[in-house]
């Protein structure tokens, strides 16, 4: 009994806790959320210094890239996330690809939404678009992963 609720409810702290790190960092006013991509952006532009030292690029148009990225990635988190907590609830594989889409495109939404009342910040139909992108790629990649896990068990 104990173990059926943490199947359960371990996915659902997992996506709510994902939420909240999304919902925390498009709470950051512009300068704060520049600030830390541009860092992560000299990081990247560094090691890409190191391994090809003649190759010219913007760092301007790497910060938009790695910020563009960091939308994705977290929403394709998200997406296996969700699909995964709804898959332990008990929804049938196609039903529970439609209900996680469905909830991380809200998601997007709301968040997009969100920044439109933070200091510097603007809600962007393209990064709802990149979100669910990313959440789409999310859900079908664990669904792929669990399926071909399951082939190779049987």
């Amino acid at each position: 009994m104990i173990e059926q609720m943490k199947k359960r409810i371990l996915p659902w702290a997992l996506v709510i806790f994902w939420m909240a790190l999304i919902f925390y960092l498009s709470h950051q006013p512009a300068a704060e959320s520049n600030g830390l991509s541009t860092n992560i952006t000299r990081k990247i532009a560094e090691i890409i210094e190191k391994i090809a030292p003649n190759i010219g690029f913007n760092l301007g148009s790497l910060n938009h890239i790695v910020r563009k990225n960091a939308h994705f990635f977290a929403y394709l988190v998200l997406g296996a996330l969700v699909v995964n907590g709804v898959k332990n609830s008990g929804v049938s594989t196609l039903k529970a690809i439609r209900v996680a889409l469905f909830i991380c495109i809200l998601y997007a939404i709301s968040d997009e939404v969100h920044q439109l009342y933070i200091p510097g910040r603007s809600g962007e139909v393209k990064d709802v678009i990149i979100d669910s992108a990313g959440a789409l790629v999310g859900i079908l990649g664990l669904n792929s992963i669990i399926k071909n896990l399951e082939l190779r068990i049987l």
